[in-house]
């Protein structure tokens, strides 16, 4: 087998959702080595079983001598294809290992940052987050087409019976909602488990949130919740999640961790955080997405508006539509959307709300189906405002064109 080298540097949930790009790997018989942050190699070992896992700090100080061993180890392998996702200075400066013409995704070239046309196309449709139509997980498999079957990527989502998991998260981070919000969104959903459990999960840093939440608890619900935060490994991490009925989470790896488990997801998007970009990946997933003028913001930079995005989640009709008590519309500034898989990866379509960008990302989704042939897409009518704003000559006109055509 030719092995290739997928190298994800980045977080938690960044590495469960390349697995579509693994998964398409796979599928063409290559032999995958992965190059991850050392303190995800286990998980690594979990989620991609038969693929080789190479470690490096990058989150945290670099041991000299065990990134001197690593990029040793890399370097005698020879591959066929390294597949860089990240645009970040480790993974560019590992780029550099290897042969640039051998190199997809980020590379630095003659000491260069240099964007494939695939990942340079993606730059620009996200200059407009509100048209931004594809999953990230999608957008990582673009890099080797073929792309792996959507259907074989993560399980339909179905309740295992183990009660209901929730993520939490810390104190100050915009996307999360704060123990006070969360509190009464918990409560509503306890009829929706099957089992009177509520798994509070998350890293140490989450357990004076998990302590404020369980306090705003009715006694009844409180006396239901196991308090898990910061007291699992990753295999613990794992079996508690693949066992749930739900998870009600933020944008978070464990969110990427139950879609992987097949296991529902009941998201709450707000602030940057961008369904359409970042949501879980599957069928039969709900999020419910803050729709604001401001929204999806800048998470680095202060919130003018107060942070009106968590408005729509203290209100009584989101209480009622998250319980699965009543139908109808959700608070002004919010939609509900379920996810579906088509052609070109994951999509999240609108149950209960108003989806004024709909017809657009589908636009938006049609186009990029053609411009990587993908036959579902063929059908779509021509757009030249999207090529326009879209495409690029050097995309089209260099000697080596990458990522866009290119079929392992």
């Amino acid at each position: 087998m030719k092995p290739v080298l997928v190298m994800q540097l980045a977080r938690f949930g960044d590495l469960i959702q390349t697995k579509r790009l693994v998964r398409g790997l796979q599928a063409k018989g290559l032999g995958v080595h992965l190059l991850v942050d050392a303190s995800l190699a286990r998980l690594a070992a979990l989620v991609y079983p038969g693929v080789t896992v190479h470690t490096v700090n990058s989150h945290s100080q670099p041991d000299p001598m065990a990134l001197k061993s690593t990029l040793a180890a890399l370097a005698e392998v020879r591959f066929h294809r390294v597949y860089n996702l990240n645009f970040a200075g480790m993974s560019l400066a590992v780029s550099a290992l290897f042969d640039p013409d051998a190199v997809r995704g980020y590379r630095l070239d003659a000491g260069q940052p240099v964007r494939d046309p695939w990942a340079a196309m993606a730059f620009r449709w996200t200059k407009n987050r509100r048209q931004a139509a594809v999953n990230l997980a999608d957008f990582w498999a673009g890099f080797s087409l073929p792309m792996a079957d959507t259907a074989g990527v993560n399980p339909n989502a179905a309740p295992k019976g183990g009660g209901l998991g929730v993520a939490m998260a810390g104190r100050s981070a915009r996307r999360s909602l704060p123990p006070e919000v969360l509190a009464s969104v918990v409560q509503a959903m306890v009829p929706v488990a099957k089992t009177p459990k509520i798994y509070l999960l998350g890293t140490a840093a989450e357990r004076a949130c998990a302590r404020e939440l369980t306090v705003r608890l009715p006694a009844r619900v409180a006396e239901m919740v196991v308090d898990l935060t910061g007291r699992t490994g990753w295999d613990e991490l794992a079996d508690v999640v693949s066992g749930l009925d739900r998870v009600l989470t933020p944008d978070t790896g464990i969110m990427h961790l139950a879609a992987h488990l097949g296991v529902p997801v009941t998201a709450t998007f707000l602030s940057s955080a961008w369904c359409h970009e970042t949501g879980p990946y599957g069928a039969g997933h709900t999020v419910w997405q803050a729709v604001l003028p401001c929204t999806p913001c800048l998470e680095s930079a202060p919130c003018p508006c107060g942070q009106a995005c968590l408005e729509p989640f203290k209100r009584r009709e989101f209480l009622r539509l998250v319980a699965e008590k009543a139908k109808g519309d959700p608070p002004a500034g919010m939609i509900g959307f379920r996810t579906e898989l088509d052609a070109l990866g994951v999509v999240c379509k609108a149950f209960t709300g108003t989806d004024a960008g709909a017809a657009e990302r589908a636009r938006v989704r049609s186009f990029l189906c053609r411009h990587l042939g993908i036959e579902a897409g063929q059908t779509a009518s021509p757009a030249p405002d999207l090529a326009e704003r879209l495409v690029e000559e050097p995309d089209f006109m260099l000697d080596k064109p990458q990522g866009l055509r290119e079929h392992l």
